[in-house]
């Protein structure tokens, strides 16, 4: 799927749900105080820089997420964790246009900003150094250019390839996760940036 250059060609890219993720739209934007972009190829909506709210439709389902969802009250227990590893995003999926109840997904929406006005947010956890498998450490030093894109890419990138690297058992899998790897490295692309937007 191309890069939409908007919120209404992300919407229209969507046809199955369009409909609904307008409905979705709409009640985001009632809320008035945020900025509406495209982030990640979706529509982010934000407060003084700070992502508070994203819109999403893939297969079968489509939502709203919250980046800080795990601070919600969630009393009508819409919200699921989409991934273990996220400790602060929360997810409100529906299947059909018949799921949304505008009131309710409203007051989801004003809580959320009204939660990040009083600071309440997951900081990311920092760790300055990267510890680089002896095999990945090896073609590095071979190849420069190979080198420079590794050393560019953000720091939780280059730990999901040494992780990648480091739990393969045998060293047949090592060499092929490293082929794998060599070209996403090069063209600046994480690890696990395919399923981002899931």
């Amino acid at each position: 799927m191309k890069k939409p250059n908007s919120v209404e060609e992300y919407i229209e890219d969507h046809e199955k749900f369009r409909d609904a993720l307008t409905i979705l739209r709409s009640v985001i934007n009632s809320a008035s105080e945020l900025d509406e972009a495209i982030k990640w190829n979706a529509p982010i909506y934000s407060l003084n820089g700070k992502n508070i709210i994203g819109l999403g439709a893939h297969k079968n389902h489509f939502g709203i997420w919250f980046f800080n969802g795990v601070f919600l009250k969630d009393e009508q227990k819409l919200l699921v964790n989409a991934q273990e590893k996220t400790k602060g995003l929360r997810q409100m999926r529906f299947e059909s246009i018949h799921d949304i109840d505008k009131n309710i997904v409203l007051a989801y929406v004003k809580e959320a900003i009204e939660n990040q006005k009083l600071g309440k947010e997951i900081k990311p956890e920092k760790t300055k150094t990267v510890v680089i498998p002896e095999a990945l450490k090896n073609v590095l030093k071979i190849d420069k250019e190979f080198n420079n894109s590794f050393n560019v890419l953000t720091l939780y990138k280059q730990k999901e390839y040494c992780e990648f690297i480091e739990t393969a058992k045998r060293e047949a899998t090592v060499l092929s996760r490293l082929e794998k790897i060599k070209p996403m490295i090069l063209n600046g692309i994480g690890l696990n940036d395919k399923y981002k937007n899931c």
